[in-house]
């Protein structure tokens, strides 16, 4: 008999560890990975419309070194915990922490690829403090349109079917029903688009390996080989502006939520998790 509750086990851990890992290293032979410091520059910016000390933190996913300093320049005391090159390495739906263990958890460009991602924000809820925040960033649904084109491209260039070369990926309302779900206190998501131009598809495919953000999937999919990447090549070089560059889009998802304590104002109604946290703060929207 299997068990209905379970989570489908959706990625592969053995696979997420392995691109991760190699992420690690190409980040460092070509000078960082920039969307993940982008992610941490908003965490940051976000964080100092806080207004509280936090003493323990723990920093789930990439920790890029303007997240780390800081956090230290706070006095913060930081876990790193994640799949590889953590203090603690571990899968994000199976935290190894004792239940309020921290007042601050930022979860930074994994989420969207673990297994039981309610459970892992659960388990993040029970590792917080009574009043501790949680802050996340991950990639979320409309990203990567060109990219998908020219998977699309590949696949019918081999005539072998339509594979899933990249994997579902989470919008901002089911984000903030997640929270919900979750039990946070005053859950917030909104997102932030992100355009990044490529002179070519590898441009693109070397950012996505320097995070990790290759195919984890349990399926797996068949290399495209010689013609299917031929066409993929042509496909995202015939997106290109009139420059010869292509724009990619990034949709950002930030999440953030408070551990439940008695002294915080009632939960807001449901549905409202899809505000900007921005205005929950009282802060002015940002000029584009």
């Amino acid at each position: 008999m299997t068990d209905d509750s379970a989570p489908r086990m959706l990625f592969s851990f053995p696979r997420r560890r392995l691109a991760m890992a190699r992420g690690v290293r190409m980040a460092a032979q070509h000078g960082g990975a920039f969307l993940a410091e982008h992610m941490a520059e908003e965490i940051i910016e976000r964080l100092g419309w806080v207004n509280r000390n936090f003493a323990d933190a723990l920093v789930i996913g990439h920790a890029p070194d303007i997240l780390m300093a800081a956090l230290a320049a706070r006095g913060v005391a930081v876990t790193h915990a994640g799949p590889v090159g953590a203090d603690r390495v571990c899968e994000e739906d199976a935290l190894p922490f004792a239940p309020a263990s921290f007042d601050l958890v930022i979860a930074l460009g994994t989420l969207d690829s673990v297994n039981d991602l309610p459970g892992a924000l659960i388990q993040i809820n029970r590792s917080l403090r009574p009043d501790g925040l949680m802050m996340a960033a991950l990639i979320g649904a409309g990203s990567l349109p060109k990219l998908k084109a020219a998977m699309l491209a590949a696949d019918e260039a081999t005539g072998r079917g339509v594979a899933a070369h990249i994997h579902p990926q989470i919008d901002v309302r089911a984000a903030g029903d997640l929270l919900q779900r979750a039990r946070f206190a005053m859950p917030v998501a909104d997102s932030d688009t992100l355009s990044v131009r490529y002179s070519a598809l590898t441009g693109l495919v070397r950012d996505l390996r320097c995070h990790g953000w290759t195919n984890v999937l349990v399926s797996g999919a068949p290399p495209v080989g010689r013609t299917g990447l031929i066409a993929a090549l042509q496909s995202f070089a015939e997106a290109a502006d009139a420059d010869g560059k292509t724009a990619e889009r990034f949709e950002i998802v930030y999440l953030s939520g408070w551990a439940p304590s008695p002294d915080q104002p009632k939960p807001a109604k449901r549905g409202s998790a899809t505000a900007s946290l921005a205005g929950v703060l009282g802060k002015p929207p940002r000029a584009e």
